[in-house]
């Protein structure tokens, strides 16, 4: 599948823009359907209370740009099925996120609905032969795709928890994903992180603090299956297996380590890890006298660190991969310390 660098840029301005426009009608409907986000729990760091469905906008405008831009370009069946592999999934997974935003579920429903949708996305990659770095067991492969998507869904919904800290950060991932899939010929794959990031910026300009509308489950549920399927496909040139595996992990490093941050807090409190809490990289900063706006543009100056730690072991920049997948690795390890020492609510 051939695509210029206009295509490329068409595809990235189209996504921003029609998520741009449909996130303020979104969020009429939501006001206007009392489908809001009340400050009314311990964990709840906002003041009053905000609309959600810009998830639901997020939604529509990857689905639209992609299957237009397929149609239009007269693509064959095989990249409608591609495509609808990588998507399905995520709008499934949306869907139930979406009925949590209105119904607020127990998280039983939605961990079991997340590995579902893992299960048959890990036997379709499997069996297709579409994992990026195979491992060469069967089992061991499904296992691990399993638990990387669920466990990057998961993450990307715990770090949604301040105003464009989702949004933005998944719109770095998603550019040097792009970047990745782009040095490597995987062009489709390109074509939806661009997708992906022209929908997340196009979102944030109603997300940036002070947000006005919020992605809720659905649109943090969409994005982190989306995400995570395309990290597992991604092949990088990289000189050993450890350093493609360990790559995808630099692309989403932050909202892993503010998932580990938190569950680890919960865990020593004696709580439930999916029980809410003020425990985030997000409060932590914020708590330490930084703003909201301040807090977001740091997390995703760090994201960014870690994505061009990749892109720079991806391309052999250094000519040598340990020594930035070594600094990747203890930068990581001492943020993580850093901020477990602080106080956890």
């Amino acid at each position: 599948m051939n695509i210029s660098s206009l295509e490329y840029f068409l595809l990235l301005i189209s996504s921003y823009a029609l998520v741009g426009i449909l996130t303020p009608l979104m969020r009429r409907i939501a006001i206007s359907k009392d489908i809001l986000d009340r400050p009314d729990s311990t964990h709840k760091s906002h003041t009053s209370p905000t609309p959600y469905l810009g998830g639901v906008a997020i939604i529509i405008g990857v689905l639209i740009v992609t299957y237009g831009a397929l149609i239009m370009s007269g693509a064959g069946a095989n990249n409608f099925w591609l495509a609808t592999s990588l998507l399905g999934p995520a709008v499934a997974i949306g869907v139930i996120g979406l009925w949590d935003d209105i119904k607020n579920l127990h998280p039983l429903p939605r961990f079991i609905g997340q590995s579902i949708a893992g299960l048959i996305v890990a036997i379709l990659l499997v069996f297709t032969n579409n994992l990026g770095n195979p491992t060469g067991s069967t089992l061991l492969d499904i296992l691990i795709t399993v638990l990387w998507i669920v466990g990057i869904c998961n993450s990307i919904n715990f770090f949604d928890n301040l105003d464009g800290g989702a949004a933005g950060t998944t719109a770095i991932s998603a550019i040097a994903l792009s970047i990745l899939t782009l040095s490597n010929g995987q062009t489709f794959l390109a074509a939806l992180s661009l997708v992906i990031t022209g929908a997340t910026l196009g979102f944030l300009i109603w997300n940036k603090s002070p947000a006005r509308i919020y992605m809720g489950d659905a649109g943090a549920l969409f994005l982190g299956v989306l995400i995570a399927i395309l990290t597992v496909r991604l092949n990088p040139e990289t000189d050993s297996r450890f350093t493609s595996f360990v790559i995808p992990i630099l692309l989403l490093a932050i909202p892993i380590l503010d998932t580990i941050v938190a569950v680890i807090s919960r865990l020593r409190r004696g709580v439930s890890p999916f029980q809410g809490g003020k425990d985030h990289l997000s409060h932590r900063l914020i708590r330490l006298g930084l703003s909201r706006k301040v807090t977001a543009i740091l997390l995703w100056f760090l994201s960014a660190i870690f994505a061009t730690i990749a892109i720079v072991i991806s391309f052999d920049l250094f000519s040598n991969e340990f020594v930035g997948l070594s600094f990747g690795i203890v930068f990581w390890i001492f943020l993580l310390g850093a901020f477990l020492s602080r106080k956890d609510i």
